[in-house]
């Protein structure tokens, strides 16, 4: 994509890397090698600086980068929820096609409107695919979350923390240095154990409560009067679950050997090897 290094859109890069334009420049090339002949370069290169120093300035060039970033952007985040749809258990992904299958009758139910109703059908969409998308980050977050759950004792952290308490005095003093710092990293792996379990419940929580909410708009689509009072009841499921996927991704920095270590141990972060959004 022709960006600046500061994010921007670099429509003279895009310009001249458009692949229209090195047909061009290819097709100068080759006449000039079977002419034996410098004008068809020189021809190609006026031609080139005229271009350049105008078609980067047309606001349709503009908008057809613009449209290039964005679909660029929608590839890569259609990759990514691939690849976490596939990272989850069998059971998981049928509960994801049966919520699929929700959005697609409210999407059916929806095109029955009229046409001064359409104005709602654009909306929804929106709506429904950031749902959709949103549900599959939060079931892979809560399949990762049990995996943690199910490989992680707490009990025998809590043990391992009070064994190495109670022999302290018995230890010369270098150890009970290290050993007490790996008291702290226990017992901040308890606290996140805790944390991580409060969190998973939430994530299954707003799961469930984003299948209830679409499945009751598909029955209410079924017979639908007020589109704009469906369409409020998108919005406000979108937000909910935009702050769960904000809950979820402060409580997914537990992963990281710093945020359980501390400055004093120097680790490479543990983290999960998955694709994010």
């Amino acid at each position: 994509m022709a960006e600046d290094k500061d994010g921007g859109f670099n429509y003279l890069k895009a310009a001249f890397h458009w692949q229209y334009n090195w047909i061009g420049l290819g097709g100068a090339a080759a006449f000039a090698v079977i002419s034996a002949s410098a004008l068809p370069l020189l021809l190609a290169a006026g031609v080139e600086l005229i271009y350049l120093s105008t078609v980067p300035q047309n606001a349709r060039f503009q908008r057809l980068v613009r449209s290039w970033r964005y679909a660029e952007e929608k590839r890569q985040r259609e990759m990514s929820l691939s690849a976490l749809f596939h990272e989850l258990p069998q059971e998981m992904r049928v509960r994801y096609a049966s919520l699929d299958a929700t959005c697609r009758s409210i999407r059916e139910n929806y095109k029955r409107l009229s046409s001064t109703s359409q104005m709602f059908v654009d909306q929804m969409e929106d709506k429904l695919d950031a749902l959709s998308a949103s549900f599959v980050r939060l079931l892979n977050s809560a399949f990762h979350h049990a995996e943690y759950l199910r490989a992680t004792n707490p009990d025998t952290i809590r043990k391992e923390a009070e064994y190495l308490q109670n022999d302290l005095a018995n230890e010369a003093a270098k150890v009970q240095e290290i050993n007490r710092k790996r008291i702290e990293i226990l017992n901040k792996r308890v606290e996140k154990y805790e944390k991580i379990r409060e969190n998973s419940q939430v994530i299954f929580a707003q799961c469930s409560a984003v299948e209830d909410v679409l499945q009751l708009i598909r029955d209410q689509s079924v017979t639908m009067r007020d589109p704009q009072q469906l369409n409020d009841h998108l919005e406000n499921l979108v937000k909910d679950v935009e702050q769960t996927e904000e809950t979820v991704r402060e409580v997914e920095s537990i992963f990281s050997v710093s945020a359980l270590g501390g400055e004093d141990f120097e680790s490479e972060p543990m983290t999960r090897s998955r694709v994010r959004n």
